[in-house]
């Protein structure tokens, strides 16, 4: 889609009063149960004003109609953990998350640099060495085959580990001297570093490549947008907002061209502080922008062995993976943003990643007034002995379910299969009384929420397998799927005062399918694609025609 086309999209007219009719609507109310209803009023200011059951009586002359002729309404989905100007680079550059080999890799990076000559770097991300069935991480001289005159630097897909070919280093001056920081780690082969740069390490090329402009942001915001909207996400948490990224988001709502709704997180301590300065700013353009809250990583990911593990991993016994704070960091960073009322984000995926965001909780809850609302992202392998801490100490639990499916056979060989019981555990998680909030930690992996519900109720990936589902004992019901991506995603952001339900006086942020997702296969689940996408009582999407605006 061009961009002006998107921008001009993105612009919405003054609103009146609407009549959505003739619709199977399914939402949750404030306490989590199913409601449905046949029509749904919106008042001027793009709120519910009123769901209609078939009985009821209609409006006489509203202001606009709308004939859902009988398909099913949801509301907007709500992805509790993306990053959205990655999703937007994603979209720009050199994106090799659907590369099957190191040699398929190789072709795509040859191609976008003789595609791109006027780039003085190539940057992209995407890569994934077990998806290549590599057996080992790729080298600065597997990249210098493919472009070695130009510095090459690609993010791995989880965004914890980069690949830079010998240009790249030369740039950013590594040598055999090179340490790695507190908290990273230098990949060496034969004494050298071998151009994988793991979690913090990753900082040392980061500083040498080109920043975007200005107008990169802009574009990369506008195309995240266009990709949210088109796939059915009405409202994002952005997990590690910089003071660029938050600029950009001003930007374009000063231009009235921010649609979706961006629930900023910042990039630690520092960027909450240069945002929001002393405590988390108001909504912003009609509650589409506001920062609650500041991201920490506690620890990397499965995938590079940066995950914080409690015993070595079972592929590389020497290994527990990487702290990326000390106990007294991460809880002078929880006090920090805590007393000047930010909500408390904190990335852990290991085992013992998780006991210590846990540990540090329970320190500071009892010195900390009011509610935290403590959240712990990923949440991914958990001790059994943890899981009832979830609950105990109100921690909201942000899963993303399409890490399970894409996971599962590295999961299995990074743990060994004595250690699989916390990991995923989302069923365990909910029947210990925990609330789980859904998201798909986009650009890792898609934004798709389709796939995040259909995955969340089978434990099952797109083709099916395995058969019968991965440890299906964790599976979740339909309603708790739907709520994760709705009230409980909102919950989560203390933003369930306004969005995630569609009864009378929320935001009408809603979708228009052509099936019943509470009543579909998972496959089913899995294909849907919203027919339209509404935001605040306006259409920014219909199928076919998305850019032509218009109510």
């Amino acid at each position: 889609m061009a961009i002006a086309a998107l921008a001009f999209a993105l612009t919405a007219p003054a609103q009146a009063d609407t009549l959505v009719d003739n619709v199977n609507g399914i939402t949750l109310d404030q306490n989590g149960k199913l409601v449905r209803f046949t029509g749904l009023v919106i008042d001027k200011d793009g709120k519910v004003k009123e769901l209609l059951d078939r009985k009821d009586k209609r409006p006489e002359r509203p202001d606009f109609k709308e004939d859902g002729k009988g398909r099913t309404l949801i509301p907007g989905l709500i992805d509790a953990h993306g990053h959205v100007m990655g999703l937007g680079f994603q979209l720009m550059l050199l994106d090799l998350s659907e590369t099957r080999s190191l040699a398929e890799a190789q072709a795509a990076i040859r191609q976008y640099a003789a595609e791109n000559p006027e780039m003085p770097w190539i940057i992209g991300r995407g890569w994934n060495q077990e998806k290549w069935g590599l057996g080992r991480f790729p080298t600065a001289a597997d990249l210098d085959a493919a472009v070695p005159n130009r510095p090459v630097w690609l993010e791995r897909i989880d965004g914890h580990a980069g690949w830079a070919n010998s240009a790249a280093m030369a740039a950013a001056k590594i040598s055999t001297a090179s340490k790695s920081p507190e908290g990273g780690r230098i990949e060496m082969e034969g004494g050298k570093p071998s151009g994988v740069f793991v979690d913090a390490a990753m900082s040392l090329i980061d500083g040498a490549k080109p920043k975007p402009l200005a107008r990169d942001l802009d574009r990369a915001l506008l195309l995240a947008q266009a990709k949210l909207i088109e796939q059915g996400v009405t409202a994002i948490a952005d997990m590690g907002t910089t003071i660029e990224d938050w600029q950009a988001y001003r930007r374009a709502g000063d231009k009235k061209q921010l649609a979706v709704r961006i629930l900023s997180y910042g990039g630690d301590i520092d960027n909450m502080a240069m945002i929001a300065g002393p405590e988390p700013t108001p909504w912003l353009y009609d509650d589409r922008l506001r920062m609650v809250g500041v991201k920490l990583y506690l620890d990397g990911a499965l995938g590079s062995r940066g995950a914080w593990l409690k015993a070595p991993y079972a592929d590389a016994p020497g290994q527990k993976g990487l702290p990326l704070l000390t106990p007294a960091q991460l809880r002078n960073k929880m006090v920090r943003a805590s007393m000047d009322k930010f909500q408390v984000a904190i990335h852990a995926i290991g085992d013992a990643a998780n006991a210590e965001a846990l540990d540090a909780i329970a320190d500071l809850t009892t010195d900390l007034p009011g509610e935290r609302r403590w959240r712990i992202e990923h949440a991914q392998v958990i001790d059994p002995a943890d899981i009832a801490r979830f609950a105990s100490l109100k921690v909201v639990a942000s899963m993303q379910p399409v890490h399970q499916t894409s996971d599962r056979t590295m999961a299995e060989a990074r743990l060994g299969p004595g250690r699989l019981t916390g990991a995923y555990a989302w069923r365990s998680l909910e029947k210990a009384g925990a609330r789980l909030a859904l998201g798909s930690d986009v650009p890792v992996e898609s934004a798709n929420p389709f796939a995040g519900l259909a995955v969340a109720i089978s434990r099952t990936d797109a083709a099916g397998q395995p058969f019968g589902g991965w440890r299906p004992e964790e599976a979740v019901g339909r309603e708790t799927a739907l709520d994760g991506f709705t009230r409980t995603a909102a919950f989560a952001a203390y933003a369930e005062d306004r969005i995630g339900t569609l009864m009378p006086g929320m935001r009408a942020d809603f979708l228009i399918l052509d099936s019943d997702p509470m009543l579909a296969s998972p496959d089913e689940i899995r294909r849907m694609a919203p027919l339209e996408t509404w935001i605040g009582g306006y259409r920014y999407y219909k199928k076919n025609e998305a850019g032509t605006g218009g109510r």
